[in-house]
């Protein structure tokens, strides 16, 4: 019987090529998007969703379960990037990033909790990053959403275990996709902060155009969907890899100093 998997967030990027590689390898696919009427690619099913909204979530679920009978898979991917000082950043914009990046995931684990608890079986799939792990300035709310869901993902993984439901986190570094070009900007702008604010933007989106495939986050992804061990950490990316290894091994002055130098923060225009 073929495994259903639910995506979010998978009209494009990461979600994207998870949907289309786990439909490759014999998946029954549904991905969502924020788009009201989506369109459904030849390869998975299309469904409109908003992670904000537990009315949503619960439609989309019910309406996977109402024709397969079962989700097997959730893969959390919906989010956004928020750019902007912490100074410039409202409490509004930085709530409205949880609700998504966040809450969002957390609305669709207790959706789809109580079958996958009562079939003692099942696998989540949370994507998080590497500024999960190493905060990055003017990103501050997008690193502290990715943070959190370390610290969820963990505990979650402690209190399914017994159930038989597998709990993994995706954690790549710089990834090709749209989401620094489509990032949000905090809506108040201080001229104390431009300078250093534009060229560590400008120095993310750098780093994304340059970054991994998007397919190697789905290899990934496909590894915690089928493998018959998981992990509970997966990190993708020379970046993702070596960056906190290198963070444990030498001073926090040193660290910082170099990532001052990396993002070009304290660059003399």
């Amino acid at each position: 019987m073929s495994k259903t998997v639910l995506v979010t967030g998978a009209s494009s990027g990461i979600g994207a090529a998870v949907a289309r590689r786990l439909y490759a390898r014999g998946f029954t696919v549904f991905g969502t998007t924020r788009s009201a009427n989506p369109s459904s690619p030849s390869e998975f099913t299309m469904f409109s969703l908003d992670v904000t909204s537990d009315e949503s979530v619960r439609d989309c679920v019910d309406r996977v379960i109402s024709r397969t009978g079962h989700i097997d898979v959730l893969v959390n991917n919906a989010g956004y990037a928020l750019n902007g000082a912490i100074e410039e950043t409202t409490l509004a914009e930085a709530k409205e990033q949880f609700e998504t990046n966040f809450f969002g995931a957390v609305r669709m684990v207790n959706a789809v909790l109580p079958s996958m608890r009562q079939a003692r079986a099942g696998r989540i799939i949370n994507i998080g990053s590497l500024v999960g792990l190493i905060a990055v300035p003017y990103t501050a709310f997008y690193c502290a959403t990715k943070f959190a869901l370390e610290a969820y993902s963990e505990a979650l993984w402690y209190e399914l275990k017994p159930f038989g439901v597998a709990v993994s986190l995706i954690e790549p570094g710089f990834i090709r996709t749209s989401i620094s070009h489509a990032a949000r900007t905090a809506a108040q702008s201080l001229p104390a902060y431009d300078q250093a604010r534009n060229r560590v933007i400008a120095a993310i989106k750098d780093g994304v155009d340059k970054g991994c495939s998007p397919e190697l986050v789905a290899k990934a992804i496909l590894h915690a969907a089928t493998s018959r061990t998981t992990r509970l950490r997966y990190r993708v990316g020379p970046d993702a890899v070596w960056l906190p290894r290198i963070r444990k091994a030498v001073p926090w002055s040193f660290f910082a100093a170099g990532l001052r130098r990396q993002f070009a923060i304290d660059a003399k225009t």
